[in-house]
């Protein structure tokens, strides 16, 4: 582990985990120039380690690692309470839909494919850290319709009294169609909102989730409608 550190207290912490080397050092670096504090690890073990002891804003995780893998080092630091609000953007050569699914439903943030372009890379982390902002800045934490309770703030959902267990991105997709009735949400804009990715297949990811969260939500399920050829909304209508 090999931290370098800023100490500019208007950037926020950032940890990167990578074993390549060099690429690790050139991801700090552009960190570094844009004035972040940085830090690095190289396994799976000394980024939790390092995770708990430092409790960075935000992690650059790869997938590859020696020992702990990175879908399992995202695991673990979103199921400990002390490192759970942590933003985790995965970084990985893997391009194939069914492994973007399986870090996001691993809680991860948002996924990044190598290899990227530095600008691409800063306004990635930009766009996880404003919706971390504005989550918070928001007053409305807590949303109630009729026995369908959503806790922004501690990423639980309750229906009828029981909780329901929801991945991070099932989690996000409900937040954004509840936070605004009845406004139709395309399947770019719900990605763009919850993942800020641009690739075009990862579209069938938002059916994929929405189709998951469907399933959990049992009875209030009928909130969520279909705009045939468009996207997604969270039916006022149906509140009763």
């Amino acid at each position: 582990m090999s931290p370098i550190s800023t100490a500019n207290p208007s950037k926020p912490k950032v940890l990167c985990v990578e074993d390549d080397v060099n690429l690790q050092k050139n991801i700090s670096f552009i960190l570094w120039k844009e004035g972040y504090d940085v830090f690095s690890a190289q396994t799976g073990e000394d980024a939790i380690q390092l995770a708990r002891r430092e409790k960075p804003d935000l992690i650059l995780l790869d997938l590859v690692l020696p020992g702990i893998d990175g879908l399992k080092v995202c695991g673990i630091l979103k199921k400990d309470p002390a490192t759970s609000d942590i933003l985790i953007i995965m970084v990985t050569g893997k391009k194939r839909v069914e492994d973007i699914v399986l870090g996001l439903k691993s809680y991860a943030d948002d996924y990044i494919i190598k290899p990227f372009e530095p600008q691409v890379l800063l306004a990635r982390i930009q766009a996880v850290l404003r919706r971390k902002i504005s989550s918070v800045s928001d007053p409305k934490l807590v949303l109630e319709i009729d026995g369908l309770v959503i806790n922004r703030g501690a990423y639980e959902v309750f229906t009828n009294g029981q909780k329901i267990d929801l991945s991070k991105t099932e989690f996000d997709i409900l937040v954004l169609l509840a936070g605004k009735p009845n406004q139709v949400f395309t399947r770019s804009r719900i990605l763009d909102s919850v993942r800020e990715d641009g690739y075009s297949i990862t579209e069938r990811v938002v059916d994929y989730h929405v189709t998951g969260l469907r399933k959990k939500l049992g009875r209030a399920k009928k909130y969520i409608h279909t705009i045939r050829g468009v996207g997604y909304k969270f039916n006022a209508g149906d509140y009763s």
